[in-house]
């Protein structure tokens, strides 16, 4: 399996990738970003299963894009029918990138934030419906993210979480207080849409 993702030089030299968006209002739009070997957009055929599982319940719904990367999930959610994203990232490129996106999108249902994940969750003061939490690989970030959803308060009563880890992530982490209501793998990737217990 692997992710539709074009690179190419611009005038600047530097790599930039680029996805397509898949479905909904900005069907087949691209999303461009700064490349690096940190950044590891979620694949199209993994993007089309989250959202087949999601299609009964993203209508409206106030979505967080933890670790957001490139903004693919994101802006997908938003292309869909998501009332609301906000998008969290630590890289100054990144940060960057989505506001590029969202301007040429011509979005407003968005909020963008440079800040550490696990410190935004920390004065987290609103509930989200979905969550999105693709944490970089083995930074064992993934855990505590999930204890700070949790334990902030930051997640409506019915809330979904999507995880994408690494493929020998302990599920043995989620027992105590998350479901899984959903999962696959494919690669070197482990996916999984969570509600709690």
């Amino acid at each position: 399996m692997h992710c539709l993702i074009d690179l190419k030089k611009d005038s600047r030299n530097s790599t930039t990738g680029s996805l397509r968006i898949i479905a909904g209002e900005w069907r087949r739009r691209r999303i461009y970003f700064e490349s690096s070997t940190e950044l590891r957009p979620t694949t199209d055929a993994a993007r089309e299963s989250l959202f087949n599982w999601l299609q009964d319940r993203i209508e409206g719904t106030v979505c967080l894009d933890l670790f957001a990367g490139s903004g693919a999930l994101g802006f997908e959610a938003l292309s869909r029918g998501a009332g609301e994203v906000d998008f969290i990232d630590s890289n100054r490129l990144c940060i960057k990138s989505l506001h590029q996106t969202s301007k040429e999108l011509q979005t407003e249902r968005c909020t963008i934030v440079h800040r550490n994940a696990l410190d935004y969750l920390q004065r987290c003061n609103q509930k989200f419906d979905i969550v999105f939490l693709d944490p970089p690989y083995r930074s064992g970030l993934a855990a505590e993210a999930l204890q700070k959803l949790d334990s902030m308060n930051c997640l409506n009563l019915d809330a979904r979480i999507y995880l994408e880890v690494e493929r020998d992530f302990s599920s043995v982490k989620l027992a105590d207080r998350w479901v899984i209501v959903r999962n696959f793998d494919a690669g070197s990737r482990s996916h999984y849409l969570l509600a709690r217990q």
